[in-house]
């Protein structure tokens, strides 16, 4: 993490949220070099900003950075994220960060385990830990399946609708089907809505869920989030 070089946007934005508000010195950092976490925090020092508020701050802004999002009909019916921690994750913080994904998501959840991999699920909400090279990757993601189910079934309707009208319109009975043909783009519609109108809201929440606890375990033990963890 440390060796990572961060961009002047990066770094304006790592600021503003360790500082939380107060004004910075303006510095020329070249675009092509950028700064390291360990100079930040060295800046940050100058400024009366802990370096554990600088390193969450980081933290936060690069799992922001790898935030992706599964759309269906331009709508967000999936949320993941995804943070390399660049150290393995310890038997005890795995099993805290499982009190705390129960906490969050107010569900039980299902551990398990496969030699150096392990994941939570409950239903289609699942975090996978994964080993790699410098340590450990924590991966988040969910699919709103509810939401998917009646934006699917709602489209159902329409085609069946639409099939209906075309072969009422060849066999000559097309006003006598229309209330029927109505009543069913109706409800196709209604379902369609129903299901895009609670997806934006439920992915920014689950997308600032993950993002909170992300960023929480990505801060090495030595570097204890801001306000002692509360």
């Amino acid at each position: 993490m440390t060796g990572r070089r961060y961009s002047d946007a990066e770094i304006a934005a790592i600021f503003r949220a360790a500082a939380e508000g107060p004004q910075l010195p303006q510095r020329e950092v070249p675009r092509e070099e950028g700064l390291t976490l360990t100079e930040l925090q060295a800046i940050g020092r100058e400024v009366g900003i802990a370096p554990e508020a600088v390193a969450q701050a980081a933290h936060g802004l690069d799992v922001r950075r790898d935030a992706q999002s599964r759309r269906f009909l331009g709508l967000p019916i999936g949320v993941a994220r995804t943070v390399s921690l660049n150290r393995r994750l310890s038997d005890e913080e795995w099993e805290r960060l499982v009190v705390q994904l129960r906490e969050v998501f107010n569900a039980r959840g299902v551990t398990r385990s496969d030699g150096s991999l392990r994941q939570w699920t409950n239903g289609n909400l699942q975090v996978l830990l994964e080993p790699t090279e410098t340590g450990h990757r924590l991966r988040f993601g969910t699919l709103h399946g509810g939401a998917s189910a009646l934006i699917g079934a709602g489209l159902t309707a329409l085609g069946a609708a639409g099939v209906v009208a075309i072969v009422t319109s060849i066999n000559g009975t097309l006003g006598a089907a229309m209330s029927g043909i109505g009543f069913i783009a109706v409800a196709g519609l209604g379902m369609i809505a129903s299901g895009a109108l609670r997806l934006p809201r439920w992915a920014k929440l689950r997308g600032s869920q993950m993002e909170a606890i992300a960023t929480k375990v990505a801060v090495p033990p030595e570097l204890p989030p801001k306000n002692g963890g509360s």
